[in-house]
């Protein structure tokens, strides 16, 4: 698993498959490979983003290496559209990562959600307009930096306003899984993109 965190972090993209390659071979799942070896690295990118210890570079190859991984692990294609609900994901206006929230989407992709991707920056009035075009069973909100706080904090009552309570919210990523869902005025607060999946199935199957 240290193989392959050190190659994500490097930007090697064939060596960070290569090292996926070999610890499916060796019987170790997608899942732990995410949790123990991608969003391990991430991790470590995060803090460099947050003490500014990094250059745009380093960043985008490490980025597309994780991708690569990724879309190994989790195929497009693999799962049929819809077959247990729809979930909305976005990164709010302010914050242009998203690794975190393509991770998310490829996980959900891969055990059978479908995915409205709002992508990054976005404005809370594109997400509600989403949100109530699609009626979703939930929004995936992804944070990097804490300055999206206020915002993340505005998602129930603007759903609530129209009449989309019903809507679970979800938050994850550096940002927001340090806080609590009171704090964030949301459902739930994820650890990892697999700690969302759980919580989605809970509620698809009316466990919440």
């Amino acid at each position: 698993m240290n193989s392959l965190i050190a190659a994500i972090l490097e930007g090697d993209c064939a060596e960070s498959v290569s090292q996926a390659k070999h610890l499916r071979r060796d019987g170790v799942g997608s899942e732990q490979i995410v949790i123990h070896g991608v969003e391990v690295a991430m991790s470590a990118l995060d803090a460099k983003c947050t003490l500014e210890q990094f250059n745009l570079l380093e960043i985008m190859l490490a980025g597309r290496a994780v991708m690569e991984v990724m879309r190994l692990l989790y195929p497009s294609g693999t799962a049929m559209a819809g077959t247990k609900g729809t979930v909305v994901i976005a990164a709010l206006e302010g914050d242009v990562h998203d690794l975190g929230k393509n991770i998310l989407k490829m996980v959900l992709i891969g055990n059978g959600y479908y995915v409205v991707d709002c992508g990054r920056d976005c404005p809370l009035q594109k997400l509600m307009e989403v949100t109530e075009r699609e009626r979703p069973l939930a929004i995936g909100i992804s944070g990097l930096i804490t300055s999206i706080i206020p915002l993340v904090r505005q998602v129930k009552d603007l759903l609530v306003l129209r009449r989309l309570d019903r809507v679970k919210v979800m938050a994850g990523g550096a940002a927001l899984k340090q806080s609590s869902p009171g704090r964030l005025n949301v459902d739930f607060v994820a650890e990892s993109a697999f700690d969302s999946l759980r919580y989605l199935e809970e509620i698809a199957g009316g466990g919440a």
